[in-house]
């Protein structure tokens, strides 16, 4: 039998839902637990996970008495956590479960992190000042040019640039930074068991340009590099008014966004349901992953939610998705090891 896939959850901010959805999601996916697959380490505050179980009634074993994870407390932090507020506290823990359960990674002791929703004010108020949990896992890592890629099921856009300001895009599309992303896109889409993607890279400006009408940085910066990756299964530009259209009709497996708007806009809008009486939210799903990190993170595609935590009603289908999405990469991640080495060990015999 294959070794099992330990996973670290970080909670996020205790006083957001992070604690809620934890707890139902490891709930969920036990199967995965009790048939060897994985390993579920829960980082953050055992208070806030044992609030939140008993707020929803959850049994702490299963029918054999088995734990559905192993807790690790970070603390102590001394000021209180009061759910719903902002507050440095939260921001504290936020970032000291997502600081240990790098170093396990690094360390051998866990295969990948999916990260619960933090807030970034209380992570500021915390002395802690990244912008997310992209940047703040770059600092931890030493690794700096890491991508960021949503995925709603079959729906997989990565990001050339993410957190900045739109008047500074145009000159952070280098074709440095392009021929990054694109490979990690690449690498991403194999380790999912895609052998031969076909990845669709989205235009800068309306029209793409229309022929330097509307712009130039589409055909001077953009399409050279991605014809040096033609052979590869890139192509484009293709004007982001349509590019995501054809991504849902799987005429590709991935689509390349080249700011932050342009790729989060179509993911949230497929992977947020509302109810069209209430206009409340009846389910959220979609998955944030950090790739080019020598780590894994995936982690939910929404925030902490303060204004419904501590009801109970949190819906945990982010938290599933984003777990399966690092299985899955971590799964492939091994296969590709073990052809490599079986590769090798031929040629040496």
């Amino acid at each position: 039998m294959s070794t099992p896939i330990r996973l670290a959850f970080t909670m996020g901010d205790p006083a957001g839902i992070g604690p809620e959805i934890i707890a139902k999601a490891t709930r969920e996916m036990a199967g995965l637990v009790r048939a060897g697959r994985a390993e579920f380490i829960v980082l953050g505050s055992a208070a806030a996970m044992a609030q939140a179980e008993a707020l929803l009634k959850l049994p702490s074993t299963d029918e054999q008495g088995n734990a559905f994870y192993r807790m690790v407390d970070v603390g102590p932090v001394e000021a209180p956590i009061v759910i719903g507020q902002v507050a440095a506290a939260g921001g504290e823990w936020a970032y000291r479960a997502v600081e240990r359960a790098t170093r396990m990674v690094q360390g051998g002791t866990a295969d990948a992190i999916v990260t619960g929703p933090l807030s970034k004010e209380a992570l500021h108020l915390a002395g802690h000042h990244f912008e997310g949990h992209t940047e703040l896992l770059a600092h931890l890592t030493g690794q700096r040019d890491a991508v960021m890629m949503l995925a709603h099921g079959d729906m997989r856009v990565t990001h050339v640039t993410t957190h900045c300001a739109l008047a500074d895009v145009p000159k952070r599309i280098t074709p440095q930074r392009l021929r990054r992303v694109f490979d990690v896109t690449l690498d991403a889409m194999h380790a999912l068991g895609i052998a031969q993607p076909r990845v669709a890279v989205a235009g800068l400006n309306p029209h793409c340009g229309e022929g330097g009408i509307l712009g130039t940085e589409d055909d001077k910066v953009i399409a050279p590099v991605i014809q040096e990756y033609a052979e590869r299964g890139l192509v484009g530009p293709i004007p982001g008014d349509t590019v995501f259209i054809k991504l849902r009709a799987r005429q590709y497996d991935a689509v390349v966004a080249m700011f932050h708007d342009q790729g989060h806009i179509p993911v949230k809008l497929l992977g947020f349901n509302v109810d069209p009486n209430t206009g409340k939210w009846q389910a959220i799903s979609g998955v944030n992953i950090t790739l080019g990190l020598p780590i894994l993170r995936t982690s939910v595609d929404h925030g902490t939610a303060f204004d419904i935590a501590g009801q109970g009603i949190a819906n945990a289908d982010s938290v599933v998705e984003a777990a399966e999405y690092a299985l899955r990469l971590i799964a492939g991640q091994r296969a590709a090891a073990q052809a490599a080495a079986q590769t090798s060990e031929g040629a040496q015999a």
